[in-house]
């Protein structure tokens, strides 16, 4: 038998009883269950991390040790996860929904769910939103080797509170777009009601992602308001009309998404 008592294994493995898998063998001539380790630290290891998806590898493999008595590196956690289809990934950053906004979104895409593409293209979708000089840095990922993080090589400087940022505002539509920085002064213009603290229903967020990634992807990027104004107004007149066609045309699958999501979060 494998060291250690059956009240340990109880308590390393508690709550994951219907998922092990035990191997049966003969040794000596007498049937004894034999636990295939690997295989079961691992799925406890899963198992942690999908319980709480913010627990560090270091934090598992402290509940490791305290739940068998054995320890395990944070790299050995780290295999494992992976292992298990487990990847460390920044969360997608969404704004709080209320019950109150989840049934708002709800009902405003029932009103909406049988509205065509040729009918979300006579809509103008247009928005505001704010660019600094160190814009889009955060989305920019290296590919590095383990322990070299602090190297010249690996690091990008950047000022934590930007010192220059601007407001932009645009709209966009099949075949067309406003100018940068635009005023929705025009009259008679029909707006329709949005529902509150859903940008994901709007798809001219998808084209200021596209825009800041250009930016911030140029060969010399901006480094003062004026450089970085030429460089947004250069950029949004660069995006190719199918992008701008292609989000636009994309309402009728957010719409359905969200009603399938009865209100929530879509992936958009």
């Amino acid at each position: 038998m494998l060291p250690g008592s059956s009240t340990s294994l109880t308590a390393l493995f508690h709550g994951c009883g219907s998922h092990l898998k035990l191997l049966e063998c003969v040794v000596d001539g007498t049937r004894e269950v034999v636990l295939d380790v690997r295989r079961l630290q691992k799925r406890y290891i899963v198992l942690s991390a999908k319980r709480n998806r913010r627990t560090t590898a270091q934090q598992v493999a402290n509940q490791f040790l305290a739940a068998s008595g054995k320890k395990i590196s944070r790299k050995t956690v780290a295999r494992r996860l992976r292992g298990g289809g487990l990847y460390a990934r920044r969360p997608v950053v969404c704004v709080p929904l209320t019950r109150q906004h989840r049934t708002a979104r709800l009902q405003w895409c029932r009103e909406h769910h049988n509205w065509t593409e040729q009918d979300w293209a006579r809509v103008l979708f247009s928005d505001e939103s704010k660019f600094s000089l160190s814009s889009d840095c955060r989305r920019q990922l290296i590919w590095r080797e383990s322990g070299t993080a602090y190297r010249p090589e690996n690091i990008q400087e950047k000022d934590r509170y930007p010192t220059c940022s601007i407001m932009v505002w645009a709209g966009i539509r099949i075949n067309g777009r406003t100018r940068l920085h635009d005023c929705l002064d025009s009259k008679g213009i029909q707006r329709i009601v949005w529902p509150a603290r859903s940008p994901d229903l709007n798809p001219i967020e998808n084209v200021w992602d596209a825009l800041g990634r250009q930016v911030a992807g140029q060969n010399y990027p901006p480094t003062n308001k004026n450089t970085l104004i030429r460089a947004l107004t250069e950029e949004w007149d660069k995006l190719p009309k199918q992008l701008l066609d292609n989000v636009v045309q994309s309402m009728v699958r957010r719409v359905e998404c969200c009603i399938t999501l009865h209100g929530g979060h879509i992936t958009y």
